[in-house]
């Protein structure tokens, strides 16, 4: 299953996604929510925890975490600054609980936090940037370095501002991560279960290219444009024809990945995923 999640304000979102592909080698199913034509972020929870099919691997394309490795903390100089990427779910949420529909407007605008945020308004945080930092789109976690050697071209999960930006997504996902409350364990924070439901976070631009596409042309919205994408992972296609929107584009393909990704033990294996990151910074499913 892969689901392209959204971090936009609101009771439900047009960017959530969702997909399942079974092992039987037919197309990619896309799901729509009971009694509503859009998802929830709610809905995705109440989905994951309670109406998955038996042994599904879950893709949500999201950041599970913040960069962590290049200071040795998520928010350096600031005393309460988590340990471990579950203790920043908890902080997350905890700092989010009165905002409604696991949005995270109250962690962004929070009077430490923010510091460490780029912003919407031309509002940089003065620790945006780590003095003598590489990246002028902000710190990186050490998947999101991988990210870019395998042809992607990832965003800080501190930027908030732009079409590319994924932070708004990342944070709204932590609270639900939190709220799985372990039961579906999440990989790497938690090891890889010998059978049952497993999380991971996906990036569906590594699905795109795997496809064939580059990643400046990654995003595809028609059928036809699809369908070529599917084939190229030996999946057929999906019903329809003309336009599609991306989101569901990207959930359709990104399952149909996952089917073909999830049986390679290198990938769940990568070489610079040590205990130390899985448990800080997590990792992308198929970042080499």
């Amino acid at each position: 299953m892969a689901v392209d999640w959204s971090g936009a304000v609101g009771p439900r979102q047009k960017g959530i996604a969702v997909a399942l592909c079974g092992l039987d080698g037919a197309a990619p199913q896309v799901l729509r929510p009971r009694g509503h034509a859009t998802w929830s972020r709610e809905d995705v929870l109440e989905l994951i925890l309670s109406d998955l099919p038996n042994d599904t691997l879950v893709g949500l394309d999201l950041g599970m975490s913040l960069p962590y490795a290049d200071a040795g903390a998520f928010f350096p100089s600031w005393i309460e600054s988590p340990a471990d990427a579950r203790s920043l779910w908890a902080m997350v949420d905890g700092i989010c609980e009165s905002d409604p529909y696991l949005e995270a407007g109250s962690f962004v605008d929070h009077a430490r936090a923010s510091a460490y945020f780029r912003r919407h308004g031309a509002r940089e945080g003065a620790r945006f940037h780590l003095p003598g930092a590489a990246h002028r789109r902000g710190r990186m976690r050490v998947t999101e370095e991988a990210q870019a050697r395998a042809g992607c071209k990832p965003y800080s999960n501190f930027n908030l501002v732009g079409a590319a930006q994924v932070g708004k997504s990342s944070l709204t996902g932590m609270r639900m991560l939190h709220r799985l409350d372990r039961r579906v364990p999440v990989w790497p924070v938690d090891p890889l279960p010998p059978s049952g439901s497993v999380v991971v976070e996906i990036y569906t631009a590594l699905a795109a290219l795997a496809a064939g596409r580059k990643a400046n042309r990654a995003k595809m919205t028609s059928y036809e444009t699809l369908s070529e994408a599917l084939a190229a992972l030996g999946s057929p296609s999906v019903s329809g024809s003309g336009a599609i929107d991306d989101h569901t584009a990207d959930a359709a393909l990104t399952s149909a990945w996952l089917r073909t990704a999830a049986p390679r033990a290198e990938l769940w294996q990568p070489a610079e995923l040590t205990q130390e990151l899985a448990r800080t910074e997590g990792w992308t499913f198929g970042a080499p």
